[in-house]
């Protein structure tokens, strides 16, 4: 390990002009760390960086060294004068430990200038290096909790990406030879996703999810237990996106000793924080804890590293890592591995929509090589072919408008993630374009914490909306029209008041307020309530769906039985999931194409299904394997 870094300084040294007075190189995960003594030579000459990094193919961070810092009264003063007061600077903070200023905007763009000209000038005057976050437009408690935690921890986090670096770097022990795969979870089933990647030099998880429908640990769970999973060995884990069926196991890692890294995007860090501290909430008060708690979901906070789509990153001795959008939520992931030295290329779709919708960009579908793909089923069944996205807008319009003509209330139980932001982009444009009445929506749950989330990376929605955001100065999710909820009495009052259109979690109605409207409204027949995501067998929105007209609840130790009134609408066409159509289409369209697929994420027939479709239609080999099962790919 030390003549490597001794290799890759010399190599910095030797290109860098003489003038640059290097202190230190270290390697900080897969990153190098450059130390100087005069940063803004190395800033002001951006090519040389970037050809650098390309010769000895590694990510380069340049920093000052501790003797050359102004301190920190001064500091703020200069970037004050640097940067325009239109950037609306809302907090500045210093971390000595990695020598980095952290400037929290609401116009980050501005404190970054262009082609980074404002940036570099604050290094030139005060030494530290600038990390420039955004500041959302709607306060987000995770976003700031994930921030204090990183703020908090710097020294551990940094002794940890040092430990990282040793291990990414480590020599390779044997010729990479093979590749296998055993699925631990989410293979001709839907749930739980987990993914175990075995090379000659390296293990890699790929995703740890939960299935929170699942009866016992038995069906909720990964299968950890397997022999060849020891989790000292483990160089990382990927999670996918922010879904407890992708996300939810990853805190129990920590708590039984898992000290690696996990990777990324930074969406997907911020809403699995949130979604794995509201899981373990839930089951605090229905009093079935989980095998992990709140201390283990931070401690996966100090040890993952984000990464920006099309980054390409060092994970292990023999793999490459790429992540690409997936199209199915904020931050959503399809993962590229690079193996061993060209010898295999990998990718791992996860949950992904091959199709552009108001919130996201359609799934990558070109690479530089894939030889085995692992793609999703879930609507993977031949019948399984959804409206277009303008049909189940028009549906979802027509829906409203005749309940607001009548006076009634629009009950929309929605997952927190994804669909309810969606929803919120929909109903804002038909209002602000007078299709429907401008009503009151209510945001009820998790949905505003969420959306805040969604507001500090706008980064990573769709081009129409970052063009709306950024150019046209309009963020929809921002709209005067979304009042969010607070408390029981308001609850009550906007049950009892004028016509209005509530988006609440949980969206199949398993719990959570949207249980509450529903009990409330249900016996009014100028109501509606609409679903417009998919509906669990034995949940309660699978019943409503079924035209059940009578509804016991139990509350407070009696049954009530609720008499349903209310106009129940399921509109298809807003699934974050790719439809049948649009799974042969990527598998047409991907390039290059792969010579091995295998299926997951799908009830049993129609993970079988759409392996035979593809087979039968492409030609490409294909493989369904069950839980527990291992496949070599290479």
């Amino acid at each position: 390990m030390g003549s490597e870094i001794q290799e890759i300084k010399n190599t910095i040294v030797q290109r860098l002009p003489s003038r640059v007075q290097v202190a230190k190189v270290e390697f900080e995960g897969p990153e190098v760390v450059i130390y100087t003594k005069n940063p803004e030579t190395i800033t002001e000459n951006g090519d040389l960086i970037r050809d650098l990094a390309k010769d000895i193919r590694k990510r380069i961070i340049i920093r000052s060294h501790k003797s050359v810092l102004t301190e920190p009264e001064e500091a703020i003063n200069h970037i004050h004068s640097i940067v325009p007061d239109e950037a609306k600077i809302t907090n500045i903070s210093f971390d000595d430990v990695t020598c980095e200023v952290i400037i929290e905007a609401r116009k980050p763009g501005l404190v970054i200038g262009k082609y980074g000209a404002t940036s570099r000038e604050i290094v030139k005057q005060i030494g530290w290096a600038p990390k420039i976050l955004r500041t959302p437009p709607i306060s987000s408690e995770i976003i700031q909790r994930i921030r204090r935690t990183l703020r908090k921890n710097s020294k551990e986090r940094k002794k940890i990406l040092q430990q990282l670096g040793n291990r990414i770097h480590r020599p390779i022990t044997t010729e990479n030879e093979w590749v296998r795969l055993t699925a631990l979870g989410g293979f001709r089933e839907v749930g739980r996703s987990s993914l175990f990647m075995q090379t000659s030099n390296s293990k890699i998880l790929l995703d740890c999810g939960v299935n929170v429908a699942g009866k016992d640990d038995k069906s909720s769970y990964p299968y950890l237990n397997v022999p060849e999973f020891v989790l000292d060995d483990l160089d990382a884990v990927i999670i996918s996106h922010a879904h407890l069926d992708h996300s939810g196991f990853l805190p129990y890692l920590y708590h039984y000793g898992y000290e690696g890294p996990v990777y990324c995007t930074t969406p997907t860090r911020d809403l699995m924080t949130l979604l794995q501290m509201d899981h373990i909430d839930i089951a605090h008060r229905e009093d079935s804890p989980l095998p992990f708690n709140v201390k283990h979901v931070k401690k996966s906070i100090k040890h993952t590293i984000t990464l920006d789509y099309g980054e390409v990153t060092d994970i292990a001795p023999d793999i490459r890592l790429t992540l690409h959008n997936a199209g199915h939520i904020l931050g959503s992931a399809i993962t590229h591995m690079h193996i061993g030295d060209g010898q295999h290329n990998f990718v791992y779709t996860g949950d992904f929509k091959y199709e552009r919708s108001r919130l996201l960009e359609p799934a990558v579908s070109k690479f530089p090589r894939i030889e085995s793909l692992v793609m999703e089923s879930t609507y993977g069944g031949h019948e399984d072919v959804q409206p277009t996205r303008n049909d189940a807008e028009k549906n979802i319009i027509k829906t409203i408008y005749q309940t607001l003509e009548r006076k009634g209330k629009v009950l929309i139980p929605v997952f927190a993630v994804g669909r309810a932001q969606e929803m919120m982009i929909v109903l804002d444009e038909y209002i602000r374009h007078g299709i429907i009445d401008e009503v009151p929506i209510y945001i009820d749950g998790m949905i505003w914490e969420a959306t805040a989330i969604h507001t500090a990376r706008p980064e990573y929605l769709s081009k129409d909306l970052r063009d709306q955001i950024f150019h046209m100065g309009r963020n929809p999710f921002i709209s005067e029209v979304f009042h969010k909820v607070n408390g029981i009495e308001e609850r009550k009052n906007i049950v009892e008041g004028e016509p209005s259109i509530i988006l609440s979690t949980s969206g199949m109605l398993t719990g959570g307020n949207s249980v509450e409207y529903f009990k409330w409204l249900c016996e009014d027949e100028r109501n509606s309530l609409v679903f417009v995501g998919y509906q669990a067998e034995g949940s309660l929105g699978r019943r409503l769906q079924k035209g059940w007209k009578e509804i016991p609840i139990k509350e407070e130790g009696k049954t009530n039985v609720y008499h349903v009134k209310m106009d129940i609408k399921t509109i298809e066409g807003f699934s974050g999931h790719s439809d049948r159509r649009q799974l042969m289409d990527y598998v047409r369209r991907i390039s290059p194409k792969p010579e091995k697929i295998l299926i997951c994420h799908g009830d049993n027939y129609k993970t079988l299904d759409l392996a035979s479709s593809i087979y039968r239609s492409y030609k490409i080999e294909t493989k369904t394997p069950m839980n527990l099962e291992t496949v070599r790919i290479q």
